[in-house]
């Protein structure tokens, strides 16, 4: 099959029907699963994420679309859905949604907690409601992993997640950060706090966490989640109408968001992706970047050479 844009698979249809003659077209195949460092438990390395798109659709009346993504996550052997209660309304819809359709067990449920804003403290009683927000929208009485948001006032808002998982009520615990200008105070935290996970952006053409954050990640014993490991938006357009190099077959990868998600999973040191979307055959083509071979060291290379050499977009 040739490389098909998300565009043009829109142009080209929608609804059930479409997602069936789109799944036929990937071999089916078991998703790949990498190893929580802190406890050894297995997590496929596709997820699924909930900012962008997937919260522009939630705070519609009609969220159709993304029941169809959450059971097409689990139906393909996905588990990861990452949210936060800065996206809106994903969180709350995400939780009706999967108990509506029974799938909430099956879910790993990765939220994440921040009041504090513009670098300021967090109160830790605004914190605590947040936190108690999310598990009645989540409808759990045990999350499996609670970040804090931003690296937003750490030392209050890590302490809550310390002594909630202390209790119980959370599995895993972590920090994130989408902001360079944020690296050094990640990987102070990373080296002082007993994480579980770090959630950072990580992309064929967005590498800095390669240099200090990825290695640290892997000697702490820290599973990481890629975020925008499509530089949201900007690979595909920067691949737009340009065919897959003709080597992407040696990696079983059949569009360009496979090409791209088995850069992010192959690194030793990425456990899980977690793309949005809010339409099911995205996520069905997001799985199948997690399926078949995958890129050892020297395709890594080529991949970023290939990637590198692509035109800029504004």
């Amino acid at each position: 099959m040739s490389a098909w844009s998300r565009r043009a698979w829109l142009k080209w249809s929608t609804g059930a029907s479409a997602l069936a003659v789109f799944a036929r077209l990937f071999e089916p195949g078991k998703l790949l699963s990498k190893a929580i460092p802190s406890s050894g438990e297995q997590l496929p390395v596709i997820g699924l994420g909930s900012s962008a798109t997937f919260a522009e659709v939630a705070r519609s009346e009609d969220v159709g679309a993304l029941r169809e993504v959450m059971t097409t996550l689990i139906q393909n052997g996905g588990t990861i859905f990452d949210t936060a209660p800065d996206y809106g309304a994903s969180e709350e819809v995400a939780g009706r949604i999967a108990s509506e359709a029974s799938i909430t067990d099956k879910i790993f449920w990765a939220t994440k907690v921040n009041v504090a804003r513009g670098g300021g403290a967090a109160d830790p009683a605004a914190a605590k409601a947040q936190l108690d927000a999310s598990f009645r929208k989540i409808k759990k009485s045990k999350i499996d992993l609670i970040q804090v948001h931003n690296l937003g006032d750490v030392p209050t808002q890590l302490k809550l997640l310390k002594d909630l998982k202390a209790e119980g009520r959370v599995r895993y615990l972590g920090v994130t950060t989408t902001s360079p200008n944020q690296y050094n105070d990640l990987i102070r935290n990373m080296k002082a706090e007993p994480l579980d996970f770090i959630g950072v952006n990580y992309a064929i053409d967005d590498r800095d966490v390669e240099q200090t954050i990825l290695p640290l990640a892997r000697d702490r014993k820290i599973a990481v989640l890629a975020y925008a490991p499509f530089g949201r938006t900007r690979l595909f357009r920067r691949v737009q109408g340009r065919s897959l190099p003709g080597w992407a077959a040696e990696l079983d990868a059949k569009t360009w968001a496979q090409f791209f998600l088995k850069f992010v999973v192959s690194h030793p040191s990425i456990t899980a992706a977690t793309p949005a979307t809010s339409q099911a055959k995205n996520m069905i083509d997001n799985i199948g970047g997690g399926i078949g071979r995958m890129p050892e060291e020297p395709t890594r290379k080529r991949m970023v050479a290939f990637g590198d050499a692509l035109p800029s977009v504004g």
